[in-house]
C-alpha cells in the first residue's frame, strides 16, 4: 500500500482548517482522524477489488491512497465480462457491509437529514456511515474509473463484443464528465473538486478506449512478432562507458547485461544509466547498475498478454527467453508500437486496393 505525499498535504489542509474554527484543537484533530477513517474506508473498498481479483488469478502489485481516493493497480482487468463485473462491485460492496455494520451498532439508520451536520463536530459514527454510503453511490455513477463505468463495460460485453463495450461505456463517461461541466457553468456554481472528478473522468475514460483498441489491434499476433531480434548486450566485466558507446552509436536504448553462462542478470535502461554515470563515472561496472526483470516472455506469447506484463513490470524492457532460456529477443513499448502502426497501414493498403 501506497501513500501519495499529496494525502499528507490534504491532511496538512484539514488539520489547520480545523484549528481556524470556534473548537480548536479539538476540531482539528476530530477533522484529521475523520479522514484518516474515511480512507480507511476506502482502503478496505480497493481490497474488495483486490481479493475479488485474486480469485480470477489476478494478482495486485499496489495500492495508492490519493487526496481523490485509492486506486488498486491490477495487473490485468478480467476479460470475462461477469469476471469484471465481480471485481468492479465487490469494492462497492465493502462499503455497503461497512455502512450496514454502523447501522447496526447504531440500532437504526440515521435520517437523510445527517447531510446537514456534515460540517458539525460529533456524530462521527453516523457520519462515517453516510460517507460509506455517499462511495457507494459516486463509484456507481456509469463512468471509467469509477466501478460503475466498468460494471457498464462489463454488461454492455455480455451482448456485444469488448471492445464496442469499451467504446460505448467511455463515451458515456466523457458524455457524463462533460454534463457535469455544463450544468456547473449553467448554474453559475463552478465547484473546483468537481470540475477535477469531471476532467480525471474525461481523460481516464480516453485512456481506457485506448488502451483496449491497443489490445484489440494485438489479437492473433505473437511476441515474436513484435520482438527486438537485433540489439547489443553488455559482458559481466562491461563498464558504464561501453554502454555509452553503445547507446551513442545507435538506436538502442536498453541494454541486456549477462552473466559468465550467458544468462542475463538484469537490463540497464537510459535513464538508469545516465544517472549512475552522473553518479559514478565512465569506469562504473555495468553489472552493478542493472535493473532486475523478474518478468520475462516467450516468443509464442500472446502480444496481449506479453504487453499487460510489460505495463506492470519495473523495467522499460522484457527479455524474451526461448525454450532454454536464451536470450533471443527484447520488447519494448517502441517496437510493438512500430509493429501495430506497420499492420495498420497494411491492413489500409488491403481495403483500398
Amino acid at each position: 500500500v501506497r501513500i501519495h505525499v499529496t494525502f499528507f498535504i490534504l491532511l496538512l489542509f484539514v488539520g489547520l482548517t480545523g484549528l481556524q474554527t470556534g473548537q480548536g484543537a479539538e476540531s482539528a484533530v476530530h477533522a484529521v482522524l475523520f479522514i484518516c477513517t474515511m480512507f480507511f474506508c476506502v482502503l478496505l473498498h480497493e481490497f474488495g477489488h483486490v481479493f475479488a481479483a485474486r480469485g480470477y488469478g489476478i494478482r495486485t502489485p499496489d495500492i495508492t491512497l490519493l487526496p481523490i481516493g485509492g486506486i488498486a493497480r491490477l495487473e490485468r482487468m478480467p476479460r470475462k465480462p461477469y469476471e469484471e463485473l465481480v471485481v468492479a462491485i465487490c469494492g462497492p460492496l465493502v462499503n455497503v457491509i461497512i455502512a450496514a455494520a454502523i447501522g447496526l451498532v447504531l440500532g437504526s439508520i440515521p435520517p437523510f437529514e445527517i447531510l446537514a451536520r456534515l460540517e458539525q463536530p460529533g456524530q462521527f459514527l453516523e457520519k462515517l456511515m453516510l460517507w460509506n454510503m455517499l462511495m457507494v453511490a459516486f463509484n456507481l455513477i456509469p463512468a471509467f474509473p469509477m466501478d460503475g463505468g466498468r460494471m457498464l463495460r462489463a454488461l454492455l460485453a455480455m451482448v456485444t463484443e469488448y471492445g464496442r463495450a469499451t467504446r460505448w461505456a467511455a463515451s458515456i463517461g466523457q458524455g457524463f464528465a462533460l454534463l457535469t461541466v455544463l450544468l456547473m457553468i449553467t448554474s453559475g456554481h463552478i465547484n473546483p473538486m468537481w470540475l477535477l472528478i469531471a476532467f480525471f473522468i474525461f481523460i481516464a475514460a480516453g485512456q481506457e478506449a485506448s488502451a483496449v483498441s491497443q489490445q484489440e489491434a494485438t489479437r492473433g499476433l505473437r511476441v515474436r512478432d513484435a520482438m527486438l531480434t537485433e540489439f547489443h548486450t553488455l559482458p559481466p566485466h562491461a563498464v558504464l562507458q561501453d554502454a555509452v558507446d553503445l547507446l551513442l552509436a545507435g538506436t538502442q536504448q536498453d541494454f541486456p547485461v549477462m552473466d559468465e553462462s550467458g544468462h542475463m542478470l538484469g537490463i540497464l535502461p537510459r535513464q538508469h544509466l545516465i544517472a549512475t554515470l552522473a553518479a559514478h563515472g565512465p569506469a562504473y561496472p555495468a553489472a552493478d547498475s542493472v535493473q532486475p526483470c523478474p518478468e520475462s516472455v516467450t516468443p509464442a506469447m500472446s502480444l496481449s498478454e506479453a504487453m499487460d506484463r510489460l505495463h506492470s513490470s519495473p523495467c522499460p524492457a522484457l527479455p524474451v527467453l526461448d525454450s532454454l532460456s536464451n536470450l533471443v529477443g527484447l520488447l519494448t513499448t517502441e517496437n510493438i508500437g512500430e509493429t501495430l502502426m506497420v499492420r495498420a497501414a497494411l491492413r489500409k493498403g488491403r481495403e483500398q486496393g
